[in-house]
């Protein structure tokens, strides 16, 4: 593995794994353009680290008040009981269809570049709905809610259509505002990524050599680095302009690698 390889995709999966444009499907395509192979596509998987550690640095102090005011709050048990109520159906499902998911759906470009685009649109419409919003503080979510838009999330279980980008559109037509629908995404991200990484790592651990290994450090470092910057910026910027940004820039990224790989196919 190049090692410009590793730190261009390590910074991109830093860079979208919070912004709903599925950072998998992006990562997994430039990989296929790049000739990148890595072993059952783990260091896909496995550079989500250095995105968990990022939303835990930033959210440190939340995370810690969050923490202590358990055994008092009643508030804050039903908040994190919700979180890990909405992680749920996706780590019953990914578990169940782990070998399916990385042996057909990553190994899928076309249908990669496909759901980025179908994705962008359903962004766009949503983005345009003159929706009500009737949660605009994320720890107020009732514990059913924060189900279904767990259920949403499962739908990321085929890249390009990102785990984000369900969990935001499924949390604003459920009556969330924009801010809080990715500030609990950024909270449902990290037990959902902190389990996929466990059990990739479990899965695949006989897989990985020391070369790997460096790899896998190496982008853990760049995708951590991407994911503080995109983090810290990324609510406020949603609270003033929505997510049209993130729509278009789906249809774009869709289009040409569905452009380049029907181009590469008739050649």
């Amino acid at each position: 593995m190049d090692a410009w390889h590793v730190i261009f995709l390590g910074l991109l999966e830093g860079l979208t794994e919070f912004i709903p444009v599925s950072s998998t499907g992006h990562v997994l395509l430039a990989g296929h353009f790049l000739g990148f192979k890595s072993p059952g596509k783990t260091f896909e998987v496995l550079i989500q680290l250095g995105a968990i550690l990022a939303i835990l640095t930033v959210y440190f102090g939340k995370l810690w008040q969050l923490l202590i005011s358990l055994p008092s709050n009643a508030g804050s048990r039903r908040f994190v009981f919700g979180i890990l109520l909405a992680f749920l159906p996706a780590a019953v499902i990914g578990a169940l269809a782990h070998k399916f998911i990385k042996s057909v759906l990553f190994e899928s470009p076309m249908l990669i570049s496909i759901m980025l685009i179908l994705g962008g649109i359903v962004l766009l419409v949503v983005d345009r709905m003159k929706l009500t919003s009737r949660y605009a503080d994320v720890t107020e979510l009732p514990p059913s809610l924060a189900l279904k838009i767990g259920l949403c999330q499962c739908l990321a279980m085929v890249p390009g259509v990102s785990r984000s980008g369900a969990t935001i559109v499924g949390a604003l037509l459920m009556g969330v505002e924009k801010r809080a629908a990715a500030e609990f995404s950024f909270y449902l991200a990290m037990p959902t990524m902190a389990g996929a990484f466990a059990y990739d790592l479990y899965k695949n651990w006989s897989t990985l050599d020391p070369a790997s290994i460096s790899s896998i450090a190496l982008g853990f470092v760049t995708a951590f680095i991407a994911g503080v910057i995109v983090v810290r910026y990324l609510l406020d910027y949603v609270s003033r302009h929505g997510y049209a940004l993130f729509g278009w820039w789906r249809i774009v990224v869709g289009g040409a690698s569905l452009g380049a790989l029907l181009v590469m196919r008739g050649t």
